[in-house]
């Protein structure tokens, strides 16, 4: 089977089209013949070598997180998921290094869910890793019906999905974005608030009290700290971004795990129109490096995904 492996750290051509052998269930596993992959920045990090020092050496890395497919064969163990379901799945890549670009995936049962009706498989394929991070960095905030989250890079597929989830529980959205995001940001239902040095001033403007959450999918790290109200939360997506707490605000690293039920979750609202996708460009498989060359163009809006 062809896999996507990166055996030298650099450019896009650097992501590779290789043969290695199919793999096999194990017990609670699934095998998936995959028909879409997002690609995220998480794989380009790893490809640029940017993670290098953070890895254990290998030969090659098989890059991948999430998967659109049809399940194609059960391991033992397996009774909820049959041959031939449409499913979605996740894989936590740093914890892992289960890359699932490529023809075949196999993944946990417990890390699967039935494929969103009426979505393609490439619009399906958005939904794992940013659905799940977006889902559990809200519960991570707690916020009630009514208060007020912040989203940083608001325009993102990640601040994207958050946007939508967080104004679908009920709370306000001041969403910090480029000013050309603008429409697409109030269509959503959230506040706009363009990027740059002013952005804190104009958010508390905007929420004189402070904000009771910020999800900072844009790393913009303890800049954002005016920002958020006493007591209230920080949710950062990557640990450097992390600030140190300040007037009793509590900082939590957002560590996406993979979760059939609430990938089920997501899916039910794909299905209800309550979570939207974007799609910015998709390419067959064995054009991996051009796919991950458009994922370097400046101010993509959607996901980039592979085909199978």
């Amino acid at each position: 089977m062809r896999a996507v492996l990166v055996k030298t750290f650099g450019g896009p051509e650097t992501a590779e089209i290789a043969e290695i052998d199919r793999p096999a269930p194990g017990p609670g596993e699934v095998r998936i013949r995959n028909q879409a992959l997002a690609i995220h920045p998480a794989d380009v990090a790893v490809r640029a070598g940017f993670l290098a020092a953070l890895l254990p050496e290998q030969p090659a890395y098989r890059l991948g997180w999430d998967t659109a497919g049809i399940v194609d064969a059960v391991g033992e163990g397996v009774e909820d998921l049959r041959t031939g379901d449409p499913v979605i799945g996740l894989t936590h890549w740093f914890a892992t290094r289960n890359g699932t670009h490529g023809d075949y995936a196999v993944l946990p049962a417990a890390a699967v869910a039935p494929a969103p009706a009426g979505l393609t498989a490439v619009e399906a394929a958005t939904l794992p890793l940013n659905g799940l991070t977006a889902l559990q960095s809200l519960d991570a905030a707690d916020l009630r019906e009514g208060q007020t989250l912040l989203v940083t890079g608001a325009a993102g597929n990640l601040g994207h999905f958050a946007t939508q989830l967080a104004r679908y529980r009920g709370a306000r959205v001041v969403a910090v974005a480029r000013a050309a995001d603008r429409d697409a940001l109030t269509a959503l239902g959230a506040e706009f608030v363009e990027a740059g040095d002013d952005a804190v001033a104009t958010v508390r403007a905007l929420v004189p009290a402070g904000v009771d959450a910020v999800l900072d999918t844009a790393l913009t790290g303890a800049a954002l700290l005016p920002a958020v109200r006493d007591g209230g939360t920080f949710l950062a997506v990557r640990p450097p971004a992390a600030p140190e707490s300040q007037r009793g605000i509590r900082v939590v690293v957002v560590n996406v795990r993979p979760d059939g039920r609430q990938l089920g979750e997501i899916t039910k609202l794909a299905e209800d129109g309550r979570l939207t996708t974007r799609i910015a460009a998709a390419y067959p498989l064995d054009q991996a490096a051009d796919a991950h060359a458009h994922l370097a163009r400046p101010a993509v809006r959607g996901a980039v995904v592979l085909t199978v």
